[in-house]
């Protein structure tokens, strides 16, 4: 669409549309997208943008990868979809050997989701089922832990951080769950070890965001913490679930978080960059252990699960596309050159008034500060900067997409200190 074009499909639009996270009464008109490319949003008026947070994490390999597009195109081509349930096709079979053979240990069964929340919650009910297929009535709780998010929907909601304002709401209608404090220390430890046994009757998993809690705060942690965990897990005989869908696929420096924590969990939950920002699609790996307690010859202990678009085919096609460019180009090495950078060039905002800290993990850079921030004004500020950074709560933060160039990512710290430091 050409600068200036006809933006009647956005304000008819905008009469109907209810938006993500924005109370509807006052939030502003969201800003008319046209294409694509690299790290850069064009918008209608013909301005480009500077994507800083890779559309919620997602693009890693930036937009409109040749290969990824190609490989969706071929799909279409010839089957877009076809139901899971009796049928097979190449794309998600390949792809399951693949999640499989990257997650590495015992990983070795993947049922798809079209979501993450989705991914989490059939994690919920493997774990749950697994004991009641053991025999094992009345362990129906998680452990999860303060400062956590594990999505939107009722059975992810009461995973996440009780105290978190955008959840709280609801806690008369959600199940619960104990939540505690991350074992950061021996003391740690201790407490959650002393938590687990009171609560152990009811218990069945432990799970969390390895070494980064995303979305309740961009909270890092050290790999003992999921040493800790991995060994409480195994003394209380609790499943260990990971919640990768925003650590996994390089974010972190590693291909997994897992892997840098060298701690393997039993079940393992991934979305987000699957497909490289491309298509909906999310995986939850179980163990042999996980599995095994469903394999049986009495019906009931089936996993009854099965999501309309399971497995679909051009998500993954997109997946395996994405795959291929982690296996063939420089992702790794992009991530540790965005980290150093970030590392740099963030660091000057510790000096702002109201500025906490600055925290840089892999291709994730926060900037937080000492109160929540009004989004709107700071947004608008950033898209004078010609920069598309979102920020939540108290955070300012980039996970921009592992091919930005040195150039692009300057000019969104840049933004980030001018805009806080104004």
């Amino acid at each position: 669409m050409p600068a200036g074009a006809d933006l009647d499909w956005l304000t008819r639009g905008f009469g109907h549309v209810w938006l993500p996270y924005a109370q509807m009464k006052h939030v502003d008109m969201p800003a008319p997208v046209v294409a694509t490319a690299g790290s850069r949003i064009v918008l209608a008026d013909g301005r480009e943008l500077i994507d800083g947070i890779a559309s919620w994490w997602t693009a890693c390999h930036g937009y409109n990868h040749p290969h990824i597009r190609a490989a969706v195109q071929a799909q279409l081509e010839c089957m877009p979809h076809v139901m899971f349930g009796g049928l097979a096709h190449e794309p998600a079979y390949r792809l399951a050997e693949r999640l499989a053979k990257l997650a590495g240990g015992d990983l070795t069964r993947v049922f798809f989701t079209d979501s993450g929340s989705v991914a989490v919650e059939v994690a919920m009910k493997m774990a749950v089922q697994y004991r009641i297929n053991r025999g094992e009535t009345g362990r129906h709780k998680m452990l999860s832990f303060r400062g956590a998010y594990h999505g939107d929907t009722i059975a992810t909601m009461a995973l996440c951080d009780p105290e978190e304002g955008m959840h709280a709401m609801f806690r008369g209608l959600l199940p619960e769950h104990v939540i505690a404090d991350l074992p950061r220390d021996e003391a740690g430890e201790a407490a959650l070890r002393a938590t687990i046994e009171r609560h152990l009757h009811e218990l069945t998993a432990i799970i969390v965001e390895p070494l980064v809690q995303g979305a309740g705060g961009m909270l890092f942690h050290e790999a003992g913490v999921l040493q800790r965990l991995r060994a409480l897990a195994d003394e209380f005989d609790l499943l260990l679930i990971f919640d990768e869908i925003f650590t996994g696929f390089g974010r972190t420096g590693a291909t997994l978080a897992c892997h840098a924590a060298t701690v393997m969990p039993d079940i393992l939950t991934l979305s987000k960059a699957l497909t490289g920002g491309t298509l909906p699609l999310a995986a939850t790996l179980a163990s042999n252990r996980v599995f095994d307690a469903f394999w049986s010859d009495d019906p009931a202990h089936a996993l009854m699960h099965g999501p309309t678009y399971m497995g679909n085919a051009l998500a993954c096609a997109a997946a395996n596309a994405s795959l291929d460019l982690f296996e063939t180009e420089p992702r790794h090495q992009q991530v540790a050159a965005i980290s150093a950078q970030l590392r740099a060039e963030l660091e000057p905002c510790r000096a702002l008034p109201g500025v906490l800290d600055v925290r840089v993990l892999g291709a994730i850079g926060v900037v937080e500060l000492d109160r929540p921030a009004e989004r709107a004004p700071l947004m608008r500020a950033f898209i004078e900067h010609g920069v598309w950074i979102r920020p939540f709560g108290n955070i300012v933060y980039l996970t921009p997409a592992f091919t930005i160039s040195p150039d692009e990512l300057s000019t969104l710290t840049a933004a980030i200190h001018a805009t806080l430091a104004r």
